[in-house]
């Protein structure tokens, strides 16, 4: 599939890093800049209803091609890469027949097994890399690569059985938003799969219940020359809190159900401080805990200062999808059935983050979840295997033949 690949390394050309500073929506012009390039790219394919909305949205359709009719079915991927490494000039690396071993990535980074076990079971496969300087984009710009080629191979495999089948790029996923402006009704699927898991097998349909915590620290400036008895230093406050936090309860301390608090950026002077946090937890009750638990330390320490120098602000991002789409368990069984067809082992597996999916599932579309072939997202080690992507591709093809034949 070389189309394939070639589509993924045009795609990962383009800077679309989102910007939560910004509220435009989308947040970059380079998410706008692509999102025409993809527009073009279906028009060109032939396919139907092609629409990019000025909010950035690009959706389209592969009609159905026998007489019955069958659910029309989505397939969603976002455009946006993660703030938390630089997407700008990504240059790919191609490492053919992996043999083990770590992998230099140039700038001093190693891909290694030492830190990425993963690679133990990828001897033989061939990989694409970062140069050790920015993220690759395999989240999610390989969903994308992968979608179009699944519905180009159906487009040139008519013999393939498939209904309607609804397209859907999103903006600003990354930073939260992407469902925000999604017109459910307008797409008019009656469930979806969001192509933006990681290794091979994944299939995912429960995520995390998520928050953001902002504590902010006020502090008082003076001269350090003449501080004595008056600076207040808001950095000294921060780090007063964190200490406060539980130190086995962070992303590099969990695994599977865990949950977390996750210290993710902070801006800081003498005067003010402010602390950003992600509250995570499969359990609703859970992530109430958590939010009490960090109210109940910011009290704590401003009696501590004697005095209200630490402010809080809690918001609310998405919930665990798996109370909406438990009841569609067929749609499960569908991707499940994909999966064994294409000699690929389904994994199913809790999302220790986000989608799309899990909020477009709250509002009214159903969407679990699948594997796009990719290792380590949102960093500079971030890398996929060729091998990966393909099956991705045939597992997307065989969702379409399946759902067909289901309701045929």
């Amino acid at each position: 599939m070389t189309t394939l690949i070639e589509r993924f390394l045009r795609y990962v050309s383009f800077d679309t890093q989102s910007d939560y500073t910004f509220d435009a929506c989308p947040s970059t012009h380079g998410q706008t800049v692509f999102a025409a390039q993809l527009k073009q790219e279906l028009v060109a394919l032939k396919l139907k209803n092609v629409k990019l909305d000025n909010n950035g949205y690009l959706t389209a359709t592969l009609p159905s091609n026998i007489s019955t009719t069958v659910p029309t079915v989505g397939l969603i991927a976002h455009m946006d890469t993660a703030p938390d490494a630089s997407g700008k000039g990504v240059k790919p690396q191609i490492v053919k027949d992996y043999q083990g071993g770590d992998i230099s990535l140039g700038n001093g980074e190693v891909l290694s097994p030492s830190m990425y076990p993963d690679l133990n079971n990828l001897h033989g496969d061939t990989l694409i890399t970062t140069d050790g300087t920015t993220l690759l984009g395999a989240d999610n710009k390989a969903g994308i690569a992968e979608i179009i080629t699944a519905i180009a191979y159906l487009q040139a495999n008519p013999e393939i059985k498939h209904g309607d089948i609804r397209i859907g790029f999103t903006p600003d996923e990354e930073i939260g938003r992407g469902a925000n402006l999604f017109d459910v009704k307008d797409f008019d699927a009656e469930w979806a799969y969001t192509i933006d898991g990681g290794p091979v097998g994944e299939l995912e349909f429960e995520n995390f219940n998520a928050s953001t915590a902002e504590i902010i620290c006020h502090g008082v400036n003076v001269h350090p020359g003449s501080a004595k008895n008056k600076m207040v230093n808001s950095m000294g406050i921060a780090a007063k809190f964190q200490n406060m936090m539980p130190a086995d309860e962070t992303p590099e301390c969990t695994e599977g159900y865990e949950g977390f608090y996750h210290l993710n950026s902070m801006q800081t002077s003498v005067a003010k401080t402010t602390l950003n946090y992600i509250i995570r937890d499969f359990d609703t009750m859970g992530l109430a805990h958590r939010k009490a638990f960090i109210q109940k330390k910011v009290l704590e320490l401003n009696e501590e200062l004697g005095c209200e120098r630490v402010d809080l602000k809690i918001i609310d991002s998405y919930n665990n999808m798996r109370e909406m789409v438990e009841p569609h368990v067929h749609i499960i069984e569908i991707a499940k059935q994909a999966m064994i067809d294409c000699d690929v082992q389904p994994d199913i597996k809790p999302i220790r983050g986000g989608t799309d999916g899990a909020r477009l599932s709250f509002m009214g579309l159903p969407c679990p979840n699948i594997f796009t072939g990719g290792y380590n997202f949102h960093g500079i080690h971030e890398f996929i295997t060729v091998a990966g992507m393909e099956k991705s591709v045939r597992v997307i093809v065989r969702l379409a033949e399946l759902t067909a034949k289901k309701y045929v």
